[in-house]
This record gives C-alpha cells, structure tokens and sequence, in this order.
C-alpha cells in the first residue's frame, strides 16, 4: 500500500466521523415537546415497549430495545416481516409500539400499521422524513433527519443509523432517571456480567473469615508472626489486642522494610515495627469500594472490622480478581 493510499484511508475515516458526529450534534434541537410526549406514553404503558424496524433499521430497534430493557423499561424487538406472519400477536393493547424507518415508507413496518392502530396503542415514530406515511399515522414523531450520509456515495445508512442510535439512547436514559432507576436496579438486571458483579458483590461475600484470616496480637515476636502469615497464605497477617480490635497490619512489604533494618526477629514484637494505621473496610461495602480503596491507596489487602474496630475478615487483591471484579 503506498503513502497515498493509506492517507486516504485516514482521510476517508476522519470524513465519516465528522459527517456522523455533527448528525449526532444537530438532534440536540430536536429535543422538544416531541421527545417528551413520547417518554410520557412509555413510561404511561401498562405492558411492553416493542420496537419494530427493517434492515439497518432492525439491528439499531435490537439495540434500543435490550437498552431499554436494561435500564427499567421492559422492551423487546419485533422483526416486522415476521410480524406479518404471526409475530403480531406478541404486540398487545396495553404496549406502546416505536418503528424505526429513515425514509418512514418502509414496506414491512407500513404493513404492521393498521394492527396497530387497530389495538389503539401509541406509536412513536422515529424517521427522517416528517412528510412520510409512518409519520402521519404516528402518535408522536422523533425526527431522526441527517443532511447526508457518511457514505461517499450516499446509499449505506451510516449517519442516519448512528443519529437514531443516539437518540434511542436519549430516551432510555431519560427514562431511566424518570423512574429513579437506580445502580441497584441496573445490577439486577445484569446478574451475570462483570457490571452486576461490581455492583452485587459486597465484602462479606468474598472476604476470610473466622481461622482463614492470619492474626496475631501486638505481643506476637516476629518470628511467629511470619509463621502465621505463611500458614495462612495471604501474605499478610492482622494485628489486633486484646479485645480483638484492630491494631494495624503486617505485611509482606512490611517484612522486607524490617529486615532492611536488622532487626533480630526472634526477640522483636510486632507491634513494635507496624504502623498504628491501616485502612479498613466494613463487611457490607461493595467488593468494587473495596478496590477502588486498594487502588487508591496502592495497597494489596484490607482488613475487615465491625462498627467497633473488631476484626470480622480480611480482604486482598487476589480475592477481587478471583471474583472478577477486577
């Protein structure tokens, strides 16, 4: 590939993201009484919120769809050609119905209106053509226009794809925030992936408890001190006194400082070489505050206390990644 061609790759990259970045822009108007006439239907429907959509079309209603659907409001994706024969019947009175068609003449989605208006339900119409057959028959219409395509021939749907893309994600999130859908909410709906157990997982699910946690009080030489921190395996050992509360912590970073000083572990105590302050953690935080303190902090472990400093657990940077939180 010579220099002129790999520029006008770049050159032609550059283009479509311009093109598609200042349809993106341009919807910013668009947010009228419109918009929320169509927020008030959906967040009005007793049932479901199907979109329907051909084509490119189809794959961006899929996508608007399961993020509707993620962030509080039950949604699905209806093919409209399948509509036509039997599909329809997954469309009931109580739903609210949002086609997707740039031009608004799309054959399938054209053929599904009648049904619709039949079940007298709500119709948002999200196209590029205000004057279209779907926009007359619509209950509302969010114009999705684009000046042109980021195609240099004008045919692939790319800016008009995109801006309806964006602007199906403007409803979800306005939606969200008007059903006070919370972190809490969103985890739920994602058990399974990395986001729910960020936001699932607490502390006590993962954490030693009980003999796992490596401990000793502030009059332990260090000698037995390493004996316990390797017989436990976390390369750590809390230091507590005793009324079980927490002292502060011995590490292995700890240990190299210790040596570096020459200090005869036989005869030292531990408290004597550990800093009064460590960080701590309460066993009903989220595993993902949890790492957000070891990053912070750069440090690999936490010691887990109850609301009176006494020790409960121990938490460490192996703990997280095991849990996939990291």
């Amino acid at each position: 590939m010579n220099t002129f061609d790999q520029n006008r790759l770049i050159e032609l990259a550059r283009a479509v993201l311009k093109t598609e970045s200042e349809a993106i822009m341009r919807l910013d108007q668009r947010i009228d009484d419109s918009f929320v006439r169509a927020c008030r239907f959906i967040l009005a429907c007793s049932g479901r919120t199907v979109v329907i959509g051909m084509g490119k079309s189809g794959h961006i209603g899929g996508k608007l769809a399961a993020t509707l659907a993620s962030t509080g409001t039950p949604s699905f994706f209806v093919h409209p050609g399948e509509a036509s024969h039997g599909d329809l019947g997954m469309i009931t009175s109580g739903d609210v119905v949002i086609a997707l068609s740039n031009s608004g003449e799309t054959d399938e989605v054209i053929a599904l209106l009648p049904m619709i208006k039949r079940l007298e339900i709500p119709l948002i119409a999200f196209t590029g053509n205000r004057n279209s057959t779907l926009a007359r028959e619509a209950s509302v219409v969010i114009d999705v226009s684009v000046d042109k395509e980021a195609c240099p021939l004008g045919l692939a749907p790319t800016a008009s794809t995109t801006a309806t893309l964006a602007m199906g994600d403007a409803l979800a999130i306005a939606l969200l925030e008007a059903r006070g859908f919370s972190s809490d909410d969103f985890a739920l709906a994602h058990p399974g992936g990395t986001l729910g157990r960020r936001l699932l997982l607490h502390v006590a699910d993962i954490m030693h408890t009980g003999d796992a946690i490596p401990v000793v009080t502030g009059e332990t030489l260090l000698a037995d001190t390493l004996v316990e921190m390797s017989a436990k395996g976390l390369g750590t050992t809390a230091v507590v006194d005793n009324q079980h509360k927490v002292c502060g912590i011995y590490t292995d970073g700890d240990l190299r400082r210790t040596l570096d000083r020459d200090i005869d572990i036989k005869r030292t105590m531990v408290a004597e070489v550990i800093s009064g302050h460590c960080k701590t953690i309460t066993a009903d935080k989220l595993a993902a505050e949890a790492l957000a303190m070891m990053e912070h902090y750069k440090i690999n472990a936490l010691l887990v206390v109850d609301e009176d400093n006494n020790l409960v657990g121990i938490l460490n940077m192996h703990d997280l990644l095991r849990a996939r939180v990291v």
